[in-house]
């Protein structure tokens, strides 16, 4: 009887085109086979670990199953995710625990090919994407036109607003967080686009005081893009290139909170920034300091011995409320918020910058977040085609 279920097993797999070394049961296939074709079929290879800050989040994957219908996996809602992203982010993203689990609910993560056009390819119930350029926005921008019913994470149009750091904060001083528990501002900040060293007049103009943060205007994928600078004094701008965003510094207790949101859900961790700077220090200190990098896991603050005063997260109500007017200005699902506490006070907070699709792979039990963001897409699907049905 196992001799003969093996050889109607290797039949089935045989008609379906199905390799079934996955490392999940193949039941519910019926309708896979069709969806899959040629080098889609290759299972997805296991990535390295992070490189930054990513130890202890390797997985052995060795589990197998022969090729059976299970009646649960039949009633399950399969979700295929192709994905373009940079080699960079494919490798601190798509981490075998993050693939396996997703296996398991009955979702598959697709390379796009992008050598191919997009409408030949899938088909897709969603698509993520992290690219820079304005031939990939068109084809993105061309493939939600023609496929209206394929869930597109994020717009490029919405993305393209938080690679400017003078757009991303715009709207902000509009947001209904009246009734919450704390307050939310954006430091006062202007942009420079050419000759740093003539802004120093501007900068008093417009009412900043020193020190200023300095940031790139835009954000193009690069390192360089992403390091940002003190400035104690107006001689120290000239010693910045343009075009930049010169942003107030608001003392903080050297503490920020990182704010990740897949869709409804929100996580927040706890980041090193810089110290406090006094009167004293001000009138002492001159010149141009670079700022540590505090997004990487190195500089986590969530396990050190801190003041409660600064530790202590922002409340929940208002982070909920904050990140519901957000997403909805912002028209993304996939972003984190850099917020600070200004020194002092309780809840009075800061956003200093917003992040599209971050480094998820440094956020704890990051994979069942998305393994549950993906689930609600795949359920909010199903009820569209029974509603329409």
């Amino acid at each position: 009887m196992f001799a003969s279920c093996e050889i109607e097993t290797a039949r089935l797999s045989r008609n379906l085109g199905i390799t079934c070394n996955l490392g999940f049961a193949c039941g519910g296939f019926e309708d896979f086979g069709m969806r899959f074709e040629g080098e889609n079929m290759v299972p997805t290879k296991a990535e390295e670990e992070e490189e930054d800050g990513g130890g202890g989040r390797e997985v052995a994957l060795t589990e197998t199953s022969p090729f059976q219908f299970h009646q649960p996996l039949l009633q399950q809602q399969k979700l295929v995710v192709g994905y373009a992203l940079t080699p960079k982010k494919k490798k601190s993203f798509l981490q075998p625990k993050l693939e396996v689990l997703a296996r398991r609910k009955g979702i598959f993560f697709v390379p796009i090919d992008l050598n191919r056009p997009l409408s030949e390819q899938g088909p897709f119930d969603v698509v993520l994407h992290k690219l820079l350029g304005k031939e990939w926005e068109e084809v993105i921008e061309d493939y939600q036109q023609n496929h209206p019913e394929v869930t597109v994470l994020d717009p490029p149009g919405s993305i393209q607003r938080i690679y400017n750091r003078q757009s991303m904060l715009q709207g902000m001083a509009d947001l209904h967080l009246s009734d919450c528990s704390g307050s939310i501002f954006v430091p006062k900040q202007m942009v420079v686009l050419k000759d740093s060293a003539a802004s120093a007049d501007k900068v008093v103009e417009a009412g900043l005081k020193f020190p200023l943060v300095a940031k790139p205007l835009w954000i193009d994928g690069t390192a360089k893009s992403h390091q940002l600078y003190l400035a104690y004094d107006r001689r120290s701008l000239a010693e910045l290139d343009p075009p930049l965003v010169l942003q107030e510094f608001v003392n903080h207790g050297g503490v920020m909170f990182k704010v990740f949101v897949v869709g409804d859900i929100i996580k927040v961790m706890r980041r090193f920034s810089l110290p406090n700077v006094s009167n004293c220090e001000k009138a002492k200190v001159d010149g141009v300091f670079q700022f540590p990098r505090v997004s990487s896991a190195s500089a986590s603050a969530d396990n050190a011995d801190l003041d409660p005063r600064v530790a202590e997260l922002p409340p929940k109500p208002f982070l909920e409320a904050l990140v519901k007017e957000l997403r909805s200005l912002l028209g993304l699902r996939l972003f984190n918020i850099d917020m600070i506490r200004e020194h002092g006070s309780k809840n009075t907070f800061y956003v200093i910058d917003i992040n599209y699709f971050p480094g998820y792979g440094k956020m704890p039990d990051y994979e069942n977040v998305f393994v549950d963001f993906f689930q609600n897409l795949a359920q909010t699907k199903h009820k569209k085609r029974q509603h329409c049905k």
